[in-house]
């Protein structure tokens, strides 16, 4: 069992593990209902065809009131007397006491027990109260706030130390999971400890029993800052080992302005993964992902997204990805599946037994990367820090960052800016807004590491960043509200966009790298003590946050700004390309020899040019793609895999 240097358990998550790929798992004949309709020989019959088709791993759910069917019995004037298995009194035993039925740990024993005959690997779901648009609670909990409730807190902490007592010994099981998106199970938005000391109890209680496999957050929508949200990626990084990423382009703030196999959607689960463990400093993996159905995406662009979505997650060591999810549920009558329409077809096998492309393109690379034993790939190179600041939609600056600097060829490590600064060469400041932007101290640790050689880029919106005239090189004349387009014209490049605050600069000692329609700077670069500041005077990933076509071929080419910057930062790639769809990840092996994987994020074939760096050669395409006289040609949406070694 590998372990962090937090002393956290990792697992099958931690970095020198191998990349695996699967589907999160209801039986086929029965959806949520599967352990009221058990059919042992269905699910073996859907494990076999999972297995076969290249599934590893499953994410499984014992389903809160099946397995714990507590009901609570009251006396005189409503009076709380006992809580019973319906009318039963709960027996004298270590199930009864815990409120579980017996019957379901041995049907969910059964579960495991195929799964290890078939080679698949679980991550157990231990409180599912919430499951696909219904809440699934016993019914003593009806209408209870079940993560506030002591007694349902209680219930759920005896149920959960019960289950992995018992369940422990099943070697499928790989990591405890503390449930399906908790924080949908009630409202806590206001009360940051609330959602923290429900997780703390539920890891507790999962530790007391089994401190030897990690356990898995399961929420999705976790936030840098709890505001208005109470599920902080930090919180969550501290109770839990790993933490998950439920990517759906669909419900996420600036995604689905373009076709899900389009590079802002390629690229959402790989930024929102990356995010939240470099924020947390633990694993994280895209526990779902999915094109929400035939309502959202046809079948065969769905499968050309999966195929996108696990080049990128591979090379950017994402640890694996679970789709959501195995079998298609129209045909089943129950809630949720009679509520939502968009719950019933998103399988990777269709209700009559036809698989999709999707589950097609998972079994393709499942096979590919045992052929080519590209399972355990070595970490890929990251060149540059961006930093997230208070007063800002972190998920936007992030998101928008993290693309235009894939575009402009090289890579960033997230963080927020209040967290203790990461030794860097280049730092990036996206989108700084407001009077909060970060602490003092931390903007003075961030100026002493520029004085000392680093390179620092802020694009600014409303920021109020002091001490900064005196650094920059230039002054602010004024900042007002802004309805009017501003132009950045450079030496290679002429943008337009139309930012919230128009900010006038007057230019002082600073080098001009772009100027505004008047001749104003809106790009200058001003040399502090060894390192360089940087300083734009728009919002670029906030405006291309939400801008459709944003990251579309024939876009106009902000990223630019970022390769200025880069240049300037002194970032030099190993391997470079010229078109900024065509994203790289280095990887190196050893001193003599490194990887390069290629993607290709858009639905067309690309062919471009890839240049290696005076001391380094060309070996060969291990994988996925064609060289010819230097240029790479990669189909769409797929990848390559390409060896280089040094010249001697």
């Amino acid at each position: 069992m590998s372990v962090s240097q937090e002393g956290k358990p990792q697992g099958i998550f931690a970095p020198e593990e191998p990349f695996f790929v699967g589907c999160n798992y209801w039986a086929g004949h029965a959806g949520t209902a599967m352990w009221r309709h058990w059919d042992a020989a269905q699910v073996e019959s859907d494990f076999k065809r999972l297995s076969a088709g290249g599934i590893g791993v499953l994410r499984v759910f014992p389903l809160w009131p099946d397995f714990q069917p507590l009901r609570r019995h009251t006396g005189y004037g409503q009076g709380f007397v006992e809580m019973r298995f319906g009318e039963n009194p709960l027996p004298d035993t270590p199930a009864g006491r815990a409120g579980v039925d017996p019957v379901m740990v041995e049907r969910f024993r059964t579960l495991a027990e195929l799964a290890a005959r078939y080679g698949l690997k679980l991550i157990v779901g231990l409180v599912t109260g919430w499951m696909s648009g219904r809440m699934h609670v016993p019914e003593a909990f009806d209408g209870v706030n079940v993560i506030t409730d002591p007694t349902a807190v209680k219930w759920q902490v005896r149920m959960v130390r019960f289950l992995v007592h018992e369940l422990r010994s099943c070697a499928a099981i790989v990591a405890w999971d503390l449930g399906n998106e908790c924080n949908c199970m009630a409202d806590v938005s206001a009360n940051p400890d609330a959602a923290w000391t429900w997780s703390m109890a539920i890891t507790a209680a999962i530790k007391l029993e089994d401190r030897t496999r990690p356990v898995v957050s399961g929420m999705h929508s976790l936030v840098c800052e709890p505001r208005g949200n109470a599920w902080g990626i930090l919180d969550q990084a501290e109770v839990t080992d790993v933490l998950t990423t439920h990517p759906y382009p669909l419900f996420t703030p600036h995604c689905n302005y373009e076709p899900i196999n389009t590079m802002r959607n390629a690229f959402h689960a790989v930024a929102e993964t990356l995010l939240y463990g470099d924020v947390g400093h633990v694993p994280a993996f895209v526990e779902e992902a999915g094109s929400l159905g035939p309502s959202q995406s046809s079948d065969a662009r769905a499968g050309k997204y999966m195929n996108n979505l696990l080049w990128n997650g591979f090379a950017h060591n994402c640890r694996g990805v679970l789709w959501w999810c195995a079998f298609d549920q129209d045909r089943l009558e129950q809630p949720p599946y009679d509520w939502v329409g968009i719950e019933r077809e998103l399988g990777l096998i269709r209700s009559d037994g036809g698989a999709k492309p999707a589950f097609e393109a998972m079994g393709a690379f499942a096979r590919l990367l045992d052929e080519y034993r590209l399972r355990r790939l070595p970490r890929f190179r990251r060149d540059a820090v961006l930093l997230l600041s208070s007063d800002q939609d972190c998920w936007a600056a992030a998101f928008s960052g993290f693309i235009l600097a894939k575009q402009a060829g090289f890579d960033v490590e997230l963080h927020k800016a209040d967290q203790t600064l990461v030794p860097s060469k280049f730092y990036l400041l996206p989108s700084a807004s407001g009077h909060r932007v970060l602490p003092r101290h931390c903007w003075l640790a961030l100026l002493d590491a520029v004085k000392h050689g680093a390179t620092l880029l802020v694009t600014g919106n409303d920021a109020a960043l002091q001490p900064f005239n005196s650094l920059f090189g230039v002054e602010i004349d004024y900042r007002i509200r802004n309805s009017a387009l501003v132009r950045l014209k450079g030496e290679d490049f002429d943008l337009e966009c139309t930012p919230p605050y128009r900010t006038r600069l007057i230019c002082r000692t600073a080098e001009v790298l772009a100027t505004d329609a008047d001749g104003s700077p809106v790009f200058t670069a001003q040399s502090y003590g060894k390192g360089k500041l940087l300083f734009i005077a728009v919002p670029v990933e906030l405006l291309l946050a939400d801008a459709p076509g944003a990251f579309l071929p024939g876009a106009k080419p902000f990223h630019k700004l970022y390769q200025i910057a880069a240049r300037h930062a002194g970032v030099m790639r190993r391997v470079t390309r010229t078109n900024p769809a065509l994203t790289l990840t280095e990887h190196p092996v050893d001193a003599d020899h490194f990887l390069v994987i290629a993607v290709n994020n858009t639905p067309d074939e690309i062919a471009d040019a890839l240049t290696p760096a005076a001391d380094w050669a060309f070996d060969r395409v291990v994988t996925g793609g064609v060289m010819e006289w230097g240029v790479l040609k990669v189909a769409g949406n797929s990848g390559a895999v390409l060896a280089y070694r040094r010249n001697r």
